[in-house]
């Protein structure tokens, strides 16, 4: 899983991590929230309200929390075999896929600086108050994210942070693939 606030840049590193790397597969979430202008439409799975609790009520996320007004959520996974799922979600989401599976492997990603997360936001688009409400949470979220975080990224370098990732996958493969090893 790669958590951490809006704007730290988890789907940008989860689009690059994808691409580099055929073992993972990016599961994506569902949101109620508006297309931010400059996003493809292939973030998330965009849906109105009564569709996403629809779902809730038919049990079909993994996880789901509101955040900010809107709903997020990620669908039971259902990738190929063979890959490693990768999950790009809220801290909220994170604590209820840590219940499920423990084994889980939780990313918190950093911004190099509160400065530099603001940055981003604006840079994405996020009106004056959506900043401010980012910001006002940041704190809880990270403070949250350093409990459940099996590593800590700081994303001030795009190639530098998949380059630490894809590394301490391979080291977890490794292990997977010959736990004797763990010595």
């Amino acid at each position: 899983m790669l958590i951490g606030p809006g704007g730290v840049g988890k789907g940008t590193l989860a689009r690059r991590l994808v691409e580099a790397d055929d073992e993972l597969w990016l599961s994506r979430s569902w949101t109620t929230r508006e297309q931010r202008p400059g996003e493809r439409g292939d973030e998330y799975h965009f849906v109105d309200r009564a569709r996403f609790e629809d779902a809730i009520n038919e049990g079909r996320f993994l996880e789901w929390a509101e955040f900010h007004g809107n709903l997020y959520g990620t669908p039971m996974p259902d990738g190929p075999a063979h890959a490693d799922v990768l999950l790009e979600i809220e801290v909220q989401g994170a604590e209820q896929v840590r219940a499920r599976r423990p084994d889980a492997v939780v990313f918190l990603i950093l911004p190099p600086s509160m400065e530099r997360l603001e940055a981003r936001l604006r840079l994405r688009g996020d009106d004056d108050e959506h900043v401010a409400d980012r910001l006002s949470s940041a704190p809880a979220e990270l403070e949250k994210g350093h409990q459940l975080a099996s590593h800590v990224i700081v994303n001030d370098d795009l190639e530098r942070a998949s380059a630490q990732i894809l590394s301490i996958l391979e080291e977890l493969r490794q292990l997977r693939r010959n736990p004797s090893s763990k010595d």
